[in-house]
């Protein structure tokens, strides 16, 4: 079956998360259960789905982080503690995007890794090396920064 081809928006969503993850050395993005994923370290950090944007924090802030606003947990049984949706309207402001950024960031070292998978030397062949970028770009999805 064929995938269908990703929203502008969602696209544009997609290169501001791999824009704030620019200066880390190893990540790797991939699909996973429907969400564009970022790895960093092995280790899921970050994702898209349409507008809205996955984080992984800390399991042991899972109940406040649950709580804020336009936020809700990827799971709705409570098996996955740290993983969060977050709404645009959570991410709305570069200091708001900041902050999901920072913390999902911050709390990858301590993160458990991924099984990994195994790479068909094909696989390996197609995969391209990351660009560097060598500026920030503005995102319509800050427009509501004042």
């Amino acid at each position: 079956m064929a995938t269908r081809p990703l929203s502008d928006d969602t696209l544009q969503l997609i290169a501001a998360v791999r824009d704030a993850l620019s200066h880390c050395a190893d990540v790797d993005e991939r699909t996973m259960f429907g969400w564009y994923v970022f790895m960093v370290n092995d280790k899921m950090c970050l994702g898209v789905k349409g507008d809205e944007l996955l984080v992984r924090l800390p399991p042991s802030e899972h109940d406040r982080v649950a709580e804020r606003p336009g936020v809700r947990t990827l799971d709705a049984q409570g098996k996955m503690q740290g993983y969060f949706c977050v709404e645009p309207s959570a991410y709305a402001t570069r200091a708001q995007w900041q902050d999901w950024i920072d913390g999902a960031l911050a709390y990858n070292p301590q993160a458990k890794a991924s099984a990994r998978r195994k790479t068909s030397a094909k696989a390996a062949a197609k995969k391209a090396p990351a660009k560097a970028v060598t500026k920030k770009k503005r995102h319509s999805i800050f427009e509501s920064d004042l």
